[in-house]
């Protein structure tokens, strides 16, 4: 079996141009493809450690933005926008202080989560993930929002992309060029959230 490569073109050229983790460059083409992130515009990002993705928005909503970041560990990161980090669960997130601090609402939800990968059953854990990220979107975008999130390929996946077909008006999978090629990573990236479930 080939060595894992792990010091490959977008590990050097992270370190080269100044970004935490070569993921930068994962966000960076789903930006170019799908016009995600708008400048100005507030964002949370789920599993935001160890900062990479922070980085990346930060250059696109410059000053007058905002990025609420979670994970489970500590973010350290100096970004000229508005950002306030916290360390937490997103499975058990209170989302009424962050939305009281952007105003209301998100235009994004972005997250790179992955499991601590066992391979037994990463993709079933993966797919838990992606639902609490849904369910924090489906709380927290504007209507007409976007979403971002990492999902491993495996049984849930076409389940997960028709949930949240159901809440954009658009929804596609997506593998970036700088996801490894072993790897069973993809994005599933969604324009135009529908808003909220009318309450009765």
């Amino acid at each position: 079996m080939a060595r894992r490569v792990l010091h490959d073109e977008y590990f050097k050229k992270a370190k080269a141009d100044g970004y935490l983790a070569r993921s930068a460059y994962k966000l960076k083409e789903l930006q170019q493809r799908f016009k995600l992130i708008k400048p100005s515009s507030t964002i949370l990002d789920l599993g935001c450690a160890p900062g990479s993705w922070i980085q990346v928005t930060a250059e696109i909503i410059g000053r007058g933005g905002s990025i609420i970041g979670v994970d489970l560990k500590p973010v350290d990161v100096v970004v000229p926008c508005s950002l306030h980090t916290i360390e937490g669960d997103i499975t058990a997130l209170d989302l009424g202080p962050l939305l009281q601090r952007v105003g209301g609402s998100f235009d994004t939800v972005l997250s790179d989560i992955a499991p601590n990968t066992s391979g037994h059953g990463d993709d079933l854990v993966s797919a838990h993930l992606c639902r609490a990220v849904l369910e924090i979107a489906s709380r927290s975008l504007r209507p007409g929002g976007t979403l971002a999130m990492k999902i491993f390929d495996g049984a849930e996946y076409q389940s997960v992309l028709e949930e949240t077909r159901a809440l954009f008006r658009q929804a596609k999978g997506h593998k970036p060029r700088a996801t490894r090629d072993p790897s069973r990573e993809m994005y599933i990236v969604a324009r135009g959230f529908l808003g909220p479930e009318p309450t009765s």
